[in-house]
């Protein structure tokens, strides 16, 4: 028994339903399903088949649609697929109020666009972002959102969280734009969320900077700070070791699995849907790398090579976080890339291909990708040996640790 809720005066009744294909949808009947979240909310959509394709039409939150009229534009969907119609489009969609909410059309675009994306992630975010900081858009019809209901979302977070006010901008206009190609919202329109032209003569435009990188520790303290970490206890310590050693991006290694990691072979296989080219990637583990890993693979408890607190997660991105600023290091886990990067370039004679496969980069052209076939990888593993060479020397800068107050390990 599922309880179903709105407001007060669109009270519901329990009404037992059942699961379809994955957790969270339920079906009250005749395509009609109720979607509930992670974070709790819920919202309407109507499953149907059309010209043998799979077809999915939000219909909106249950806060702002209630089961009555849910099943009322459910009914009215199935009668345009009797017809041959699409109840998608501009002509049955227009039926439903609920369904021309920004609510609605948000969720309308997001399942649209789940399927090209590479992670679930990017949906469950979209979702959050939208829900949390644009709430007091979501009852709102589309056609009815003004610069000004925009600007009360945007500008408590414009000077505060500038990057959330960035992404929560964009999507507020993507959302808009969908809703006008839908024909939800009359031409002429001007995109209330837009920047270029019309938001950047109201909002403070942020500061011109030069181009920011992620802060990197100079390759040379690299060896001494690796001393430090390695007296330090804990997962994250491991984690932003191995991070270092490889040169992965942080969410490559916390996530990493050890059905991803051959010990024997020397080598770590991170599937394509976890690494940002959405390329499967082999990684050379030195003797270095291994030394971290053979540890953990003896206690291993679960699938994740660094599990987090919950069981069946993974590593949190703040405990590499934390593990650098124990040490009293000025920079960030993304910077030892670029550490890797300049040692790489300054100190060694390995090409410019191989130094940029080890990043996971992409290399060349289209066309010169489709010829190469190959992905160096004896190369750069004697490229990641000698780095692991280097990291691990006692040669490494210990003046900058000692400054700190900290001890120069022998």
């Amino acid at each position: 028994m599922i309880p179903m809720t709105t407001r007060t005066h669109n009270r519901l009744t329990t009404r037992k339903v059942e699961a379809l294909d994955r957790p969270g949808r339920h079906a009250d009947g005749g395509g009609l399903y109720l979607a509930v979240r992670d974070n709790g909310s819920k919202s309407w959509s109507f499953l149907y088949s059309l010209h043998g394709k799979r077809r999915e039409l939000g219909l909106g939150s249950v806060r702002d649609v209630p089961l009555a009229r849910a099943r009322e534009l459910a009914a009215e969907a199935r009668q345009a697929i009797t017809k041959g119609e699409n109840p998608i489009s501009p002509k049955h969609s227009k039926r439903s109020a609920g369904a021309s909410s920004f609510a609605a059309c948000a969720e309308h675009l997001i399942a649209s666009l789940e399927p090209s994306w590479r992670s679930p992630i990017h949906a469950q975010q979209w979702r959050a972002t939208l829900a949390k900081e644009a709430a007091r858009l979501s009852p709102l019809p589309v056609d009815k959102i003004t610069t000004e209901d925009v600007l009360a979302v945007l500008q408590p977070l414009w000077q505060t969280k500038r990057i959330t006010a960035d992404r929560l901008r964009a999507r507020i206009e993507r959302v808009l734009d969908a809703a006008k190609a839908r024909k939800l919202i009359a031409s002429p329109y001007e995109n209330p969320a837009r920047w270029r032209g019309h938001l950047d003569h109201i909002l403070p435009r942020r500061k011109r900077l030069e181009q920011q990188h992620h802060a990197a520790l100079p390759y040379d303290q690299v060896p001494a700070f690796l001393r430090e970490l390695q007296a330090r206890e804990g997962l994250g310590a491991r984690a932003l070791q191995l991070a270092i050693l490889t040169a992965m991006r942080t969410g490559e290694t916390r996530g990493a699995r050890w059905d991803e990691i051959d010990l024997e072979g020397a080598v770590w296989v991170i599937p394509g849907e976890r690494m940002k080219s959405g390329r499967t990637h082999r990684v050379p583990l030195s003797r270095a790398a291994l030394a971290v890993l053979e540890p953990l693979h003896a206690a291993r408890t679960g699938p994740f090579v660094f599990p987090g607190a919950r069981a069946g997660t993974h590593l949190a991105r703040a405990a590499l976080r934390k593990a650098l600023e124990r040490v009293g290091v000025d920079g960030t886990v993304h910077g030892f890339r670029s550490s890797f990067r300049d040692w790489a370039s300054e100190t060694t004679s390995f090409p410019h291909e191989v130094c940029e496969q080890a990043l996971a980069h992409t290399v060349g052209s289209a066309v010169e990708r489709a010829y190469r076939r190959g992905d160096v990888f004896e190369k750069r593993r004697q490229l990641m040996e000698a780095w692991a060479e280097f990291c691990t020397a006692e040669r490494g800068k210990v003046l900058a640790f000692q400054e700190r107050g900290l001890p120069a390990r022998p």
